[in-house]
Parts: structure tokens; sequence; C-alpha cells
């Protein structure tokens, strides 16, 4: 009796049942095909915004949901900077940040490349530069072995831990790895977004790297879906809408590795997770379009560099209410002159006070 999906013997020769997925799909599609077309319509300034919003967003998200957190200035100054992108406020990114970003930026921006075994080791290397996780030193840049026994994906306390999975055998990953790169690169058959989703569960289900296998899962998932979209730019997140329903993600995970080949209860879910990302778009979207009709309105208005930096921090979603207080330690200033920037943009009518004063004044773009 087999107990994980890659002992079938007929693995991996994945079934589905293309009637069921067929309304899902096309739904799919066409919203991709929507956007796209809606995007096209929209200024140069608009798609780069919206951009910047994806791709800074996937790079959290996806790190998010392995429990890991980055600094969103950071990677999103990593992102512009790679992209040549002209954004006031830029800061100084880590070096993990900046080799995440390199990661998500070639999945995304090099869609249309063949993804070999090397592409995979400087991704691999990319996400663990400094050859270690937290306090564990971790094999970089190659597939795992079994030195430490077989790889299981765990959770619970130490000593009761379950395990709610194990990774085929180590000495398998060569040939494993080979099929699986192979079908990537050469199969057309497949539609590129149902590719997307296959990838994304074999490569988790291989599981070839000590660490870092669901965020290079998504990446190859990423990958797919630019290349589905025949687009370097990036309107919709698959990751952040993981992120959100992260509990399902890995419930699912688990029990289709766990089942035989067919896989459409997590094609089906795939795709309605695809959905669900691809209607949240049109929130980023109409906040992009109020930061660019802002910033067009206000192409005359003498507005500092802290300023600018700070307006931008309220466009993207500053985290909590702003305060003169909050001004001040974010953009680096005295309390004096964090209220003097205050005061000047309710003068020029940008911002407006939300509350009732003292201690507990905030602020908000008007």
């Amino acid at each position: 009796m087999t107990k994980y999906i890659y002992q079938n013997k007929k693995w991996p020769e994945f079934t589905w049942d293309s009637e069921a997925l067929f309304p899902l799909l096309i739904n799919v599609k066409h919203k991709q095909g929507r956007l796209k077309g809606n995007m096209e319509m929209l200024g140069f300034a608009v798609r780069s915004e919206t951009t910047l919003q994806t791709l800074t967003m996937d790079v959290l998200k996806s790190t998010e949901i392995e429990g890991e957190l980055l600094n969103p200035d950071q990677v999103r100054s990593s992102i512009a900077r790679r992209l040549g992108m002209d954004v006031a406020g830029l800061v100084p990114a880590d070096r993990d940040v900046e080799e995440v970003v390199e990661m998500m930026l070639d999945a995304t921006q090099n869609y249309s490349k063949s993804l070999t075994k090397d592409r995979l080791f400087a991704w691999h290397s990319a996400l663990f530069p400094s050859g270690r996780r937290r306090m564990h030193k971790i094999r970089v840049g190659n597939w795992r072995t079994n030195d430490n026994g077989p790889m299981h994906l765990v959770s619970g306390a130490m000593w009761k831990e379950k395990v709610h999975y194990e990774a085929p055998d180590a000495n398998r990953l060569n040939e494993e790895m080979k099929i699986f790169l192979k079908w990537l690169n050469t199969n057309k058959e497949i539609d590129t977004v149902l590719k997307s989703a296959i990838a994304h569960l074999w490569f988790v289900t291989i599981h070839p790297f000590d660490d870092g296998n669901g965020r290079m899962a998504r990446a190859i998932a990423d990958m797919q879906l630019a290349k589905a979209d025949k687009d370097e730019q990036r309107f919709y997140s698959m990751s952040a809408q993981i992120r959100v329903e992260r509990k399902g993600y890995y419930q699912l995970l688990e029990k289709t590795q766990k089942g035989n080949l067919n896989i459409t209860q997590w094609l089906l879910w795939y795709l309605s997770c695809l959905d669900r990302a691809l209607n949240t778009t049109d929130e980023r979207l109409q906040a992009a379009l109020k930061k660019t009709k802002f910033w067009d309105a206000n192409t005359n208005t003498t507005i500092n560099e802290r300023q600018r930096t700070m307006i931008n921090k309220l466009f993207d979603g500053f985290d909590g209410k702003l305060t003169s207080s909050k001004w001040a330690k974010t953009a680096m200033c005295s309390a004096d002159t964090a209220l003097r920037d205050l005061q000047d943009l309710m003068q020029k009518n940008i911002l407006i006070k939300e509350a009732a004063g003292g201690r507990s004044t905030n602020y908000v773009l008007k």
C-alpha cells in the first residue's frame, strides 16, 4: 500500500478531470485577458506602479507563508532599482532582500528561458546567501542529501512533532528533477495555467532542497503564469492570495501528496485561488490609479523628500495610524520637523486630522 503520491507505480503520470476543470479554467483565462487589456489602455505610470506593488507583494507574501518577514520598504526599493524605476524614498536593502528579489525577478522577467538545474541552484543560493536558515546550516545550491536522514515536513513542539509528509529519498533526486525539468521545458500540450498548478505541486512533492522548496515552487508557478500572460509586467499576486488561504493551501497539499495520481481537487483549488487573486487585483489597480492621479495633480506643488516618502507610504498602506511621532520615527527627523511637515501638508489640503487632538491626533490623506 502506498502512503505518498510519488510511491505510485505510474508516478509522475498525473491525471485529472478536464471536464470538471474547464469552466473554471475558461473563467480564469478570460479574467487574465481582460486584466491585461485594461492595463494596456492605462498609462505607463499606472502599469509600472501596479507591477511594482504586485512584485513587492509577491516577494513579501511568499516569504511570509514560510513564517519569515522581510522589510517592505527594502523589498520595494530593491525591485524599483532593478526595474530602473524612478521612485521617491528608496532605501538601501539588506543582502538577503536583494538576493530574494533577484530570484523572483529572474523567474518573472525571464519567463521564456528554460529552467535548468544550474538556474535552480542559483535561485536556491540567492534564498540563503549565508548558507544558513536562522541557526541551522543547510546545503545551499545543491540537492539535499540523506546525511540527516529522510526529509520530513513536521509541525508541533519538540518531542511532540507530527510528520505531515516524507519526501522522496535523496538518491532519487537527480532522476526525479531531470524528468520534471524536461516536462517543464518541453511539454507544450498542457495549458500553461494548468502547467503552473501542476509544476507547483510536482516540485514541492519532490522537495529537492534542504529548505526554501515552497518559495521556489511558487516562483516556478509565477514563471508559468507570466508565460501564460506573455508579459513581464505582473498585475496580480498568486502568493498574496495563497498567504490569505495558507491553512487550506497546506491542508490540500498534504491531502494530495497522500492521495493517488488524480490531482483534480488540487487543480480546482489552485484555479479557484488564482481566480480570487485576479479579483483582488481591481483593488490594487484602483489604489495605483489614485496614487498616480494624486502626483499628476500635484506636479507643481512644493513637497520635500520626507513628505513625498510619507505620502507614498500612505498610498501603499501605512502600518497603523499616522501620528507626528510615527512621522518623526519613519522619516528619521525631529518631532518639530515632523510637525512642520504635517502642518504644511494640511495647509496644502493634502492631509487632514482624523481624531480629536492631543496625543490621539492622527492624519490621513484628504
